[in-house]
């Protein structure tokens, strides 16, 4: 090779990076501006990946991760050395208790001046490494490529999850030569299912079972399952519940889908697969099925934590392929009939007792009057995006999911802020569905500022805000434990409207039902971000049941 050859392709390491990325299929880098990372801009500009900057870095991880949330591809995120790194960890740690594959790059002071005090400087690695499924510096420009490879590709094998790579001013910003490379990211959820022997006691169970009932989670979106589990459903027909990312996955209106009932199914099955959920606090870590009920654990990986309790059979592997060899093995069976009557006639009567709520026209407004009037806007497609404490809660139990990843709530690690970040993300790509932000007027403080990161980019997104004055989360519990309550307090009727239309969106205040339907109107009609503030009754408790630790 020519020593002109060479030349030509000897790059920086910024454009390094995006040329790693792009072979990925990355499209999109989320960021706050920062000298440190300027070479990725530079080589994301040349490589035509777009870069979309936001107002705090916790926004554009978030926003990373919900990129990965609505399209199940690695999201990625850029931000400055020191502070930019620190801000963004909350999101590392959301994307890590979600499984969402997020790569985080990070800039680093100089490895030339390394220990001599340079501006920002903190040797990240040691407190991202626990958060993330992997955390590296290269040790100069030539390893950079090959590294962002590794990141990329472990984000993605199951159990999905983030990763983060920082890079040395001077080596970012120094040239090396590209190495060739054909690496690919990997389709784990095209590969081999779980052990046939394992398959077999599953299916031997799920056969003679009379009441078996299906709680799936997150993993089994992430797993490209939903097409398996729902020829699993119909064939055996066996009731679905759903939560996290899962919900969607089996349509709101199927005749096999429940919400309402889940307490009386998980209680009174005597067979549960529990398919790509932790048996975590939202599972009453174990406790919300019966004493007697026998759980069948499936999921893309074995579990990163021990069972709370026993379960009769473990199928880790490919979802598709597992789901697809559990109904075969399963097939038969008695009629279930019976029980999916008794789990519709809880369903109905927890159905009616909603109605008095969806119905009242007090003022300010119950939540739950607020979710009737969205419902009638929202299209069957729509991406909700939730942030908040208890008005996120009512919508929660009321919002009907239709198709996989038009569901993204903060999850179990309960992140307040995700909300802007998520919307931005899922609204950039889904320009042609309505993507709807549900959020507190708590949650508003922590990133509401990316109202004009939505106005700068013409993302039209439709907030609807619960505003009560209070951290209600915290307010009525407080209360109901110590007969007062402190810190739980915020200034009632903010308008935080005008804020969003200060910000270059629209805003529209509804202190009054018969108000709700021409605001959620002119807001979806805007062609700007807009924020519909709702003042709700702070005397409104959310009935909360789960058993957080």
């Amino acid at each position: 090779m020519s020593t002109d050859t060479q030349q030509e392709t000897r790059l920086h390491g910024g454009r390094l990076i995006a040329r790693r990325l792009k072979a990925h299929g990355v499209t999109k880098l989320f960021t706050l501006s920062g000298g440190h990372i300027f070479p990725i801009y530079d080589g994301c500009r040349a490589e035509g990946i777009d870069i979309v900057d936001v107002r705090h870095e916790q926004a554009a991880a978030f926003a990373a991760e919900g990129w990965a949330k609505v399209t199940r591809t690695p999201g990625v995120a850029a931000v400055t050395a020191g502070p930019g790194v620190t801000n963004a960890m909350s999101a590392i740690a959301s994307a890590q208790s979600n499984n969402s594959p997020v790569l985080v790059l990070g800039g680093r002071a100089p490895a030339l001046r390394w220990g001599r005090g340079s501006l920002q400087e903190i040797d990240h690695v040691p407190f991202v490494r626990p958060l993330t499924k992997l955390a590296a510096t290269p040790d100069g420009t030539a390893e950079i490529p090959g590294l962002v490879d590794d990141a990329l590709r472990v984000a993605m094998t199951p159990h999905s999850g983030p990763a983060f790579l920082d890079f040395a001013m001077d080596h970012v910003f120094s040239e090396a030569q590209e190495p060739a490379s054909d690496a690919a990211l990997l389709a784990p959820h095209l590969g081999p299912g779980a052990d046939g022997n394992a398959i077999e006691r599953a299916g031997a169970l799920l056969a003679q079972a009379e009441r078996p009932v299906i709680m799936a989670g997150t993993n089994l979106y992430w797993g490209h399952g939903e097409a398996a589990l729902r020829a699993l459903a119909e064939q055996l027909g066996v009731p679905v519940f759903l939560n996290g990312l899962a919900r969607g996955c089996v349509p709101a209106d199927h005749e096999l889908f429940f919400s309402r009932a889940r307490g009386a199914a998980l209680k009174g099955a005597d067979v549960a697969l529990v398919i790509g959920v932790p048996m975590d606090f939202r599972l009453g870590f174990g406790e919300s099925f019966g004493a007697e009920t026998e759980l069948i654990s499936i999921d893309v990986a074995e579990p990163v934590r021990d069972h709370p309790r026993t379960v009769a059979a473990e199928l880790y592997g490919a979802l598709p392929a597992t789901l697809d060899a559990l109904r075969e093995a399963a097939a038969g069976g008695p009629d279930r009939t019976r029980w999916h009557e008794q789990l519709r006639a809880v369903e109905e009567e927890k159905h009616a007792a909603e109605a008095l709520e969806l119905n009242d026209e007090r003022a300010p407004l119950h939540p739950m009057r607020v979710y009737k009037g969205l419902a009638e806007v929202i299209d069957r497609n729509a991406i909700v995006v939730c942030d908040g404490g208890d008005f996120v809660s009512y919508a929660g139990r009321v919002v009907d999911s239709y198709e996989p990843g038009c569901w993204l709530d903060p999850g179990p690690f309960g992140c307040l802020g995700t909300g802007p970040g998520y919307a931005l993300a899922a609204k950039i790509a889904r320009p042609e569905r309505q993507v709807v932000l549900l959020l507190g007027d708590g949650a508003f403080g922590f990133s509401g500022l990316e109202f004009d990161t939505l106005a700068r980019h013409g993302v039209n997104v439709v907030g609807v805000m619960g505003n009560n004055g209070i951290w209600a989360l915290e307010k009525h519990p407080m209360e109901f434990l110590y007969g007062y309550s402190v810190a739980a307090e915020l200034r009632p009727g903010t308008r935080y409207d005008e804020v969003v239309g200060a910000l270059g969106g629209h805003g529209e205040l509804v202190e009054r039902p018969e108000q709700l339907r021409g605001a959620l109107d002119r807001a979806f009609s805007a062609g700007v971000p807009a924020l519909v503030n709702v003042l709700t009754d702070p005397t409104v408790v959310y009935p909360r049941k789960s058993n957080l630790a």
